[in-house]
């Protein structure tokens, strides 16, 4: 084994970044010769463990007929960490979904409810698949409606993103559900970036549009909820004084408006007291998997009261002084409702949304919990879990993966993220991998890496890749051969030409 892929690829990295490019964004990165290219018969284990980002990628690799003309590769095994999407179940999975028995939408269907789940592509996922608790077919009577997120630009350049448009569909389609939830996606995506004037507009674009469609929705009888899935774009800075970039661990607030204009009081909770919420209010009885309660204080709604639930991705409870972006923003409606409004807080991190203790919300987590109306056990859990009692060295498809690479003398190739901690995945599970393939003497074990930069430092890819080289020394198997950021290889807008240059990459060799 060698440094030399890993130190060759940090110092390119280096050099992009004095072109302006940043971990998130950083372009195909591939040492000359190329060596440990994905081939035909080879093994492969995408140890990423979420969901919506992954599929697109995984596509290319494993569908007959991929969506972009790729060179398709034959014999080829193909793990994934967990269930990307429902049209990979004939794929083996290490980590079997656990799915949401009894979720919101399933028990409004059951009631004849009708209801619209609405999003921009950013955030489509979470108002359908996580809120649905882990399903991808709609329920009876549901209308899901996807806004395209912008294409070919910088997010911190498009501070709005697609907002406007999110909230003229959901004004449109106002009257015409029982049910309508929507995510508002930009705290949660300009708080992934660096820039400070983006965030300060994009908080201000979502108070604009909080108040558009607040107001619409009460005159159209709509009680209106109106709450978060996690803390971001709330914190400007880190101690040191760096743009943070990263998810908060603060709660979040909760607020409901009565069209009758008459006051609702609630009680502080959790992210999984939003959903039976929301069926006190709809006087729809409560099923006994939801273990979550009403935040209400005992009052009594109309009968078929309708709900909206607006879910302010990344909007958290911050400090309130010059490192809240919330708070410096023109913000006037969200200033007016926490100034008239009896809100409450909630918990959206940690254990209190299944995550491990201490952990920041994220926005899997944070819709699974509002949409299932019970804490969900989140999959990083699991496999931590499983690490630490050692189950995961047992893993089965993950042994007949080696076990195949093994037999017919072929490569084990392992697509790692780069960091210790995102709702994507974490870097051990790769090393963990690679423990299990030291001890069936397996060769050849190569590490294609996605950059982060939005759980990490956007400029930190050189120093977490010496600390990947250093663990992979001392398990003594293991080599960085390629990287490539996660808006190439974790894209979920559908943008196959980016996707294709990650598939390209670690195929073929192909890097800018």
């Amino acid at each position: 084994m060698t440094e030399r892929g890993s130190r060759a690829i940090g110092m390119q990295v280096r050099k992009a970044y004095e072109r302006g490019l940043d971990d998130y964004h950083m372009t195909g990165i591939c040492p000359e010769p190329a060596i440990g290219r994905i081939k035909d018969g080879d093994s492969v284990v995408f140890c990423c463990r979420r969901g919506e980002r992954e599929i697109e990628l995984t596509e290319l690799f494993t569908m007959p007929n991929p969506p972009v003309a790729v060179h398709s590769l034959k014999d080829l095994g193909f793990v994934l960490l967990t269930l990307y999407h429902e049209n990979f179940s004939h794929l083996p999975i290490a980590f079997a979904p656990i799915q949401a028995r009894n979720p919101l939408a399933q028990v409004l269907s059951e009631n004849h409810k009708t209801q619209l789940h609405i999003a921009e592509s950013e955030k489509f996922a979470h108002v359908t698949f996580f809120f649905n608790g882990g399903r991808n077919e709609p329920f009876e009577g549901e209308t899901d409606t996807c806004v395209p997120s912008p294409h070919a630009a910088a997010f911190e350049t498009v501070p709005r993103l697609s907002l406007d448009e999110v909230a003229n569909h959901l004004i449109d389609s106002l009257g015409c559900y029982d049910f309508i939830v929507a995510n508002f996606a930009n705290g949660d995506v300009i708080g992934h970036t660096a820039s400070k004037p983006a965030k300060l507009e994009a908080c201000e674009a979502v108070s604009q549009n909080l108040e558009r469609v607040a107001k619409e929705a009460l005159k159209k009888d709509y009680a209106v909820c109106i709450t978060a899935d996690h803390g971001n774009i709330e914190k400007l800075f880190t101690i040191d004084g760096k743009p943070d970039v990263a998810h908060t661990t603060n709660p979040v607030a909760v607020m409901i408006l009565d069209p009758s204009n008459q006051e609702v009081n609630l009680h502080d909770g959790s992210l999984c007291d939003v959903g039976p919420t929301i069926l006190d209010i709809m006087g729809l009885i409560q099923p006994a998997d939801m273990t979550g309660s009403t935040l209400l204080e005992p009052r009594s709604w109309k009968s078929g009261q309708r709900v909206l639930l607006l879910i302010l991705d990344g909007w958290g409870l911050g400090s309130g002084d010059d490192n809240d972006a919330i708070h410096l923003a023109s913000t006037p409606y969200w200033d007016y409702l926490l100034k008239s409004c009896p809100y409450k807080r909630l918990h959206a991190s940690g254990s209190y949304v299944g995550l491990g203790e201490g952990k920041s919300g994220n926005s899997e987590a944070g819709h699974m919990n509002l949409g299932a109306g019970r804490v969900v056990m989140q999959d990083d859990i699991r496999i931590d879990e499983a690490i630490r009692d050692g189950s995961f060295y047992s893993n089965e498809a993950i042994a007949s993966c080696i076990g195949k690479a093994k037999e017919n003398g072929k490569a084990l190739h392992l697509i790692t993220y780069l960091t210790y901690k995102s709702s994507h995945g974490s870097m051990d599970y790769a090393l963990a991998v690679c423990q299990m393939a030291k001890a069936k003497d397996l060769e050849q074990v190569y590490l294609h890496i996605i950059f982060d930069g939005r759980s990490t430092d956007p400029h930190s890819a050189p120093q977490l890749l010496e600390e990947l080289q250093a663990k992979l020394d001392k398990i003594g198997i293991g080599q960085i051969v390629d990287g490539i950021g996660r808006s190439y290889a974790l894209d979920r807008d559908h943008d196959y030409d980016k996707v294709r240059k990650a598939y390209e990459l670690m195929t073929i060799g192909k890097a800018d």
